[in-house]
């Protein structure tokens, strides 16, 4: 029988009573390096630390949140809330950011621009400034070469009193780690099936978001060569279901529209679009010859219809790419965005 037992302190992760995850320390050294004690760990031997920053703070610990003023309450302030991340060593590649809970003030009602409040980030690879709702996102953004560079995460509020709220976990990202993100994908998703979602999305009251432009990656598991896409189902079973409208007035049925086109061609995507590598409709006999890259419109399908269908791509990595313009008066109407389930199909014998 071994006589003790060896704990590797802050590897393993803990978790407090109120959600958050921390590392587990020797019961000394937490609050001497600024972090929150939220109960024991390493059978007692230690203590389960969280870290936490909010404005004007500068992040040095590996799964620090970036928190609201007033935290876990809700604020009604307004102006400038800055958090500057600096690398823990400079073979640190990727800082990922997950929204455990993120609440702003949503884009205004006529062209979906966030013109009061917005979350911006700077210092890595480009990243959409988004508001609204974002509570289970999260976003990969890359951390450049050397430790000189920080990352600034940036919260601006203006504008009517809302609760705004936010708790956004912070980790950095090892050059050559199993978690690291391919490169130029914001989002970045492991699993043979899964969902994915543009951000602010609700099929009830969410708004698509202007001026969107980024990769919403899968890692392709092995033994997997395809990917179908579905949209969402709808909020309120048996109804004309909203969880993919890109284009056109949303408030009426609004069919799929397809391929790049030329401006103003009635069934081409050039504004708002969701690109899905050759896509065909999943269930087609036989398979079509042709394949489409954009989709956009009211309705999911990689052809003209107003039937929502499953789509289906085989080009590898799977990757999706999705942009929208800073327009939406007066044609695209109360567009919500896009949610789509995803499942792996594993390869064939004559693939």
């Amino acid at each position: 029988m071994p006589i003790f037992t060896v704990y590797q302190w802050g590897q393993g992760l803990c978790s407090a009573a109120s959600g958050e995850y921390g590392s587990c320390q020797p019961n000394n050294e937490c609050v001497l390096r600024g972090g929150i004690p939220a109960g024991p760990c390493a059978g007692g031997y230690g203590t389960c630390c969280i870290f936490m920053a909010s404005c004007g703070g500068v992040v040095r610990e590996n799964g620090t949140y970036f928190v609201n003023p007033n935290h876990p309450d809700s604020t009604d302030g307004t102006g400038s809330c800055q958090l500057t991340i600096l690398k823990m060593h400079p073979d640190i590649c990727q800082v990922r950011l997950d929204f455990d809970h993120f609440s702003l003030n949503g884009p205004e009602i006529v062209n979906h621009i966030c013109n009061t409040d917005q979350f911006l980030v700077s210092g890595g690879s480009p990243a959409p400034t988004i508001c609204g709702s974002a509570t289970g996102e999260h976003m990969y953004i890359d951390a450049g070469m050397g430790q000189s560079n920080p990352i600034i995460l940036t919260v601006i509020t203006s504008g009517p009193s809302f609760p705004r709220s936010w708790r956004v976990r912070i980790s950095q990202i090892p050059c050559g780690a199993i978690a690291k993100a391919d490169q130029g994908c914001l989002q970045y998703h492991t699993g043979v099936s899964g969902r994915v979602k543009s951000f602010n999305f609700d099929p009830l009251s969410g708004r698509q978001l202007s001026n969107q432009d980024y990769s919403i990656c899968i890692r392709t598991e092995r033994n997997f060569c395809s990917i179908q896409y579905t949209a969402c189902p709808g909020a309120v079973p048996g109804n004309r279901s909203r969880t993919f409208t890109l284009s056109g007035n949303s408030n009426s049925v609004v069919q799929a529209m397809v391929g790049g086109g030329t401006q103003g061609s009635p069934n081409s995507c050039t504004n708002d679009w969701l690109m899905v590598p050759c896509a065909k409709i999943a269930d087609r006999l036989p398979m079509a010859s042709t394949c489409e890259d954009k989709i956009c419109g009211g309705t999911f399908n990689a052809e003209v219809s107003s039937v929502e269908r499953t789509v289906v791509s085989t080009i590898r990595p799977f990757r999706l790419a999705f942009h929208t313009d800073s327009i939406e008066a007066p044609t695209d109407v109360d567009n919500r965005g896009f949610c789509l389930d995803y499942v792996q199909q594993p390869c064939t014998s004559n693939k």
